[in-house]
């Protein structure tokens, strides 16, 4: 429960306050301006306490968005709707400036009395407020009556609706897609071992279906095989794999996962995040990166490797590698393997962009409820510049190095990688079934295309140089 909410610039001048309880007084931005604006950085802390009066805060664009409670609250609430506040300001406004709330005070005004009620958050959904609170050139849309425009029916939930699906929803090809997106987090020391590795996974749907549809998606979940077949093979659930630390959609029917470990939910129309995963698993490199610095007098010499360790069934598309230079390095020359890849020399982050280009689409194959086994549609090889697995490519920096210092020779940066590898997923996620109902009644037929995609992509991939 929040008693008060202050938005402030960096010179601690208050830009929007909203007071929900009138139980803490307006000075109270005079103890956080003390506490964190004229604090040392290393001193400050997200949530603190202060005489009673509990603050939590997040800084964005220079604009300190804080929230402060004069009772024993849930201070990790407050943190999240906090977020929620500024998703919902940059969907409204885009960019989330000073400028711009100045600009925008009426509608903020409007989303603080509709997202918080007397200190308890209530709707923090964008799509939802949309349909009373509206802007347009930083003005306030009103109903061309006179008279007070209805509530809808995601608001009231007169009705039973979703908050987040309005009814009437028509599409002319009813089709759902899900990506499954695993994100590999990677640091690897100068003798190719792995200091570190996870997967945080993602599974992004884009909802094309007319109505109130009900979905329901089955995992390759190793808890779901042993309650659905207690006598299955120990050796077909090995293959499965362990869910956990997982996030859903507020879409998402909890009692119905824990109970068979299905995921049931009635999707928002559009884009949206069905769910996020964290696999703290043991990986291997995908792309393995080794590196040689030699110094020749005033010369710089960066030898740079890099072998793909996937299957070469699959090709690995938007291949970056940033090098790390030092500082005052000029007289970039370059030299690779490839003439067709693209390697700059960019000054202004001192790094070398080393860039293997794929020109070939993404496999992308459907699923249906009745034959699972279907592999990915045959598309057209028109690579121009690519990396297919189990290859290995070369590219030597030569640099000028104007000033001859010892710590300009050493280069403390890792060299970062980013990559798309399409139809591979490391984390052995799969989507068994998808399964598309009417919201009235489950036995209606509901014709609708499901197509599903997985993708392997860097995330904190890091190889450190000698």
């Amino acid at each position: 429960m929040a008693s008060a909410l202050v938005l402030l610039n960096t010179k601690g001048k208050p830009l929007i306050t909203r007071n929900y309880r009138q139980d803490v007084p307006y000075t109270v931005t005079e103890i956080f301006i003390q506490r964190v604006i004229e604090e040392e950085d290393c001193m400050v802390k997200p949530i603190f306490e202060v005489d009673g009066l509990t603050f939590a805060w997040l800084l964005h664009n220079n604009i300190y968005f804080v929230l402060v409670s004069k009772i024993n609250c849930n201070a990790s609430m407050l943190v999240v709707y906090l977020h929620h506040l500024l998703k919902v300001f940059q969907d409204y406004m885009e960019t989330v400036t000073e400028e711009s709330i100045r600009d925008n005070f009426v509608v903020i005004y409007e989303l603080l009395d509709e997202m918080m009620d007397f200190g308890y958050p209530q709707y923090t959904d964008s799509k939802v407020l949309r349909d009373f609170i509206t802007q347009e050139s930083h003005k306030l849309l009103l109903s061309n009556s006179d008279v007070p425009k209805e509530l809808p029916p995601a608001m009231t939930g007169a009705t039973g609706t979703c908050p987040w699906r309005p009814e009437g929803i028509k599409h002319r090809k009813n089709q759902i897609f899900l990506d499954v997106i695993d994100s590999v987090n990677l640091l690897v020391n100068t003798n190719g071992d792995v200091l570190h590795s996870e997967i945080v996974g993602t599974v992004k749907v884009k909802c094309e279906l007319s109505g109130m549809p009900r979905v329901k998606v089955s995992l390759n979940d190793k808890q779901m095989a042993k309650l659905r077949r207690p006598n299955a093979n120990p050796s077909e659930v090995d293959k499965m794999i362990e869910i956990d630390d997982i996030k859903f959609h507020q879409c998402v029917m909890l009692n119905k996962f824990d109970d068979d470990r299905t995921i049931a939910f009635i999707p928002p129309d559009g884009d949206f995040e069905l769910m996020t995963y964290r696999l703290p698993c043991r990986v291997k490199p995908i792309i393995d990166v080794s590196s040689q610095v030699e110094r020749h007098g005033t010369r710089l010499e960066i030898l740079v490797k890099v072998k793909s360790m996937f299957p070469k069934s699959s090709v690995a598309s938007n291949v970056v590698i940033r090098i790390p230079v030092p500082p005052d390095a000029d007289s970039p020359q370059f030299k690779a393997s490839t003439g067709r890849n693209d390697v700059k020399y960019l000054p202004n982050e001192n790094c070398v962009k080393w860039t293997l280009k794929v020109c070939e689409a993404a496999h992308t194959w459907r699923l249906s409820d009745l034959n699972l086994n279907i592999k990915p549609t045959q598309i057209p090889n028109n690579n121009k510049q690519i990396l297919h697995g189990g290859k290995e490519v070369v590219c030597r920096c030569t640099f000028g190095l104007p000033s001859i210092r010892q710590q300009d020779m050493t280069v403390k940066k890792p060299i970062s990688v980013d990559f798309q590898i399409p139809t591979l997923s490391l984390s052995g996620m799969e989507i068994k079934s998808v399964k598309v109902h009417s919201g009235k009644e489950k036995k209606e037929n509901y014709q609708s295309l499901h197509w599903v995609r997985h993708i392997t992509q860097a995330g904190q991939y890091e190889i450190r140089m000698e």
